[in-house]
């Protein structure tokens, strides 16, 4: 069966997508060859992207931050679009997503469950008042509060538990749907990985450019481009 056969026959669709979603909208991904973890800097990626790192040097942290994780001109592409239209048109209960570029909010999905949190919130760490991206962008190192607190953007960073309310959201949405797609992803970062566990459907659909875990329980598994592959489906 194809992929336009399983939307078409389900209703409570939820889609599990990473990094690959949006590597179309130019925003480099993490571990591919040329990911953010195969770039040099004085630091490994992965440690300048901890709680501990952010604590003990936070200005080194903003500067790779600003530098890697902030997309500007980045803009949803097909699949973004195509996932917010088959939300629109009743097909799609919820997007469950590891990314933090908050592009499936930009191209009109609404019930998105951010598992790592999202660059578009900021909240000072002593107050708690929210600041747009603009305030990250804008400080010349690290950004303050009028408080005097610095400003943490809400992205979960390694050392750091999610979200619990995203959490109970984004299972209580796999465990219910009867279509789980998963788009875009290795399946590599747990604990994020482990949520497709909770689907009880009997079809899995796996859209990525490479092989994932995910691939021998798959009912279809699709080695391509996501957007391109969600622009040819009709709702």
């Amino acid at each position: 069966m194809g992929l336009q056969e399983l939307i078409d026959k389900n209703s409570r669709i939820v889609f599990f997508g990473g990094a690959g979603v949006s590597t179309e909208s130019g925003i480099p991904d993490f571990r591919s060859s040329d990911g953010l973890y195969n770039q040099k800097y004085d630091y490994p990626p992965e440690e300048m992207l901890s709680r501990s790192f952010f604590d003990r040097n936070p200005s080194e942290f903003f500067r790779f931050y600003r530098d890697k994780l902030i997309c500007r001109g980045a803009r949803p592409n097909a699949a973004h679009l195509k996932l917010a239209e088959l939300e629109r048109k009743g097909k799609l209960s919820a997007v469950v997503t590891q990314n933090i570029d908050g592009l499936h909010t930009e191209a009109g999905s609404r019930n998105v469950f951010e598992l790592h949190g999202s660059v578009l919130r900021n909240r000072c760490m002593k107050c708690g008042k929210s600041y747009p991206l603009e305030a990250i962008e804008a400080a010349p190192d690290v950004p303050y509060c009028d408080c005097g607190g610095i400003i943490k953007p809400d992205v979960v960073l390694y050392e750091e538990p999610l979200n619990e309310s995203v959490i109970y959201g984004a299972v209580n949405a796999i465990k219910a749907a009867d279509l789980l797609i998963i788009g875009g992803t290795s399946l590599a970062v747990w604990p994020a990985a482990g949520f497709i566990d909770y689907y009880r459907g009997d079809d899995l659909v796996v859209i990525n450019r490479d092989e994932t875990p995910a691939d021998k329980k798959a009912t279809l598994v699709i080695h391509g481009k996501i957007g391109e592959t969600l622009a040819a489906i009709t709702v």
